[in-house]
């Protein structure tokens, strides 16, 4: 017999979660401080990337032509539909790989479930649904691992491998490059609108189709010389994964409020008052790093905090090869793509303009 809370009422698998999607996340400032004392990876000279900037995945490299990308990500289920939750979680896992300018090689499932919470049916479609994504990115799930859990985990280790040139950290802009994001803003807050039964089928469905679309045009952007940094944006809203890019790079970042790409109703659902908890902790976290212009409405710093599930890649490009890249990145599957800032000398920070 399951546990469930109301019989009578339509089972829902968030309300077995305190949190969903990437809103689960340690804010940035927790983060950091749990890493500060740290041991550095540099005793390991082929360990290319580490913890010291927040970059997407590690990085070994294993010879003169390869690298390996190793990366794991999992979260608690941010929709009721159990095929859904773990589609969203097996792309959003993947794309760490992409963001590295790597290619997906193979990944383990990592899963937490409340025994007599759920039917083992409910549990066997959040599989199926990771290894749909995993199919289409062209990787098995090779294997896993499972535990019982008080509220429902599901997501993926995952490794891939690349050439030591197609490598993209997030610390490697150059003063002057534009800034391009490939997807729209605004995950976080259809799902808190999702949760308080007020998203419309339509907005659902677009919601959907951007957390289960694949970063796999970050493997693509690696190969391009003028593409000299990548990160996937995440838990932390574009604000807070563009100061990893300004700090790691040490650059000053400027974002334009206008131009940045947003969901179709994101900006009415925001000023409906839909906003998640992890886009105030993410504020609190910034500190004076970040710098937002004045009399700008409390809604446009909402969407600029807004914790994104499978969120887009913000690429930092030549000037001179913006247009052609966007172009490139548009034609790829990303309609929302667009140019939303530039990186220049200057202390790291992020402002908005």
């Amino acid at each position: 017999m399951l546990d469930t809370p109301n019989a009578a009422a339509p089972f829902r698998l968030t309300s077995l979660a305190h949190g969903g999607g990437c809103g689960c996340k340690l804010a940035p400032s927790v983060l950091r401080e749990l890493l500060a004392e740290q041991p550095p990876g540099s005793p390991f000279e082929r360990l290319l990337v580490g913890t010291e900037t927040g970059d997407d995945a590690a990085v070994w490299q294993l010879d003169d032509e390869t690298c390996l990308i190793a990366t794991t990500d999992f979260f608690m289920p941010m929709v009721d539909d159990p095929f859904e939750f773990g589609r969203i979680a097996a792309t959003n896992a993947i794309s760490d790989v992409y963001a590295m300018g790597g290619k997906p090689l193979l990944a383990l499932a990592i899963l937490g479930m409340p025994l007599g919470k759920l039917e083992p049916a409910m549990v066997r479609e959040i599989l199926k649904g990771g290894v749909s994504i995993a199919t289409e990115a062209g990787i098995p799930v090779a294997g896993g691992h499972s535990i019982d859990a008080p509220e429902p985990i599901y997501g993926l280790a995952v490794i891939g491998t690349a050439r030591p040139e197609t490598i993209r950290k997030n610390s490697t802009a150059h003063a002057g490059d534009v800034l391009i994001l490939t997807k729209g803003l605004g995950v976080g807050v259809y799902s808190a609108a999702f949760k308080k039964g007020v998203l419309a089928d339509a907005a659902y469905a677009e919601m959907i189709g951007s957390m289960t679309t694949l970063n796999r045009i970050g493997a693509e952007l690696g190969k391009d010389a003028a593409v000299h940094a990548v990160t996937d944006v995440t838990g932390f809203g574009i604000l807070g994964h563009a100061l990893e890019v300004a700090r790691g790079s040490g650059l000053a970042l400027t974002l334009e409020a206008d131009a940045l790409p947003l969901l179709g109703e994101a900006a009415a659902l925001v000023q409906s008052g839909h906003v998640t908890g992890a886009s105030h902790r993410n504020w609190a976290s910034y500190g004076e790093a970040v710098r937002l212009p004045d009399g700008l409405p409390e809604w446009r710093r909402h969407l600029l905090t807004d914790p994104q599930t499978s969120g887009g890649l913000l690429v930092a490009v030549a000037p001179e090869a913006a247009e052609r890249v966007l172009q490139q990145v548009q034609a790829a599957g990303y309609p929302r793509a667009a140019i939303i800032g530039r990186a220049a000398e200057g202390e790291p920070a992020v402002a908005v303009v």
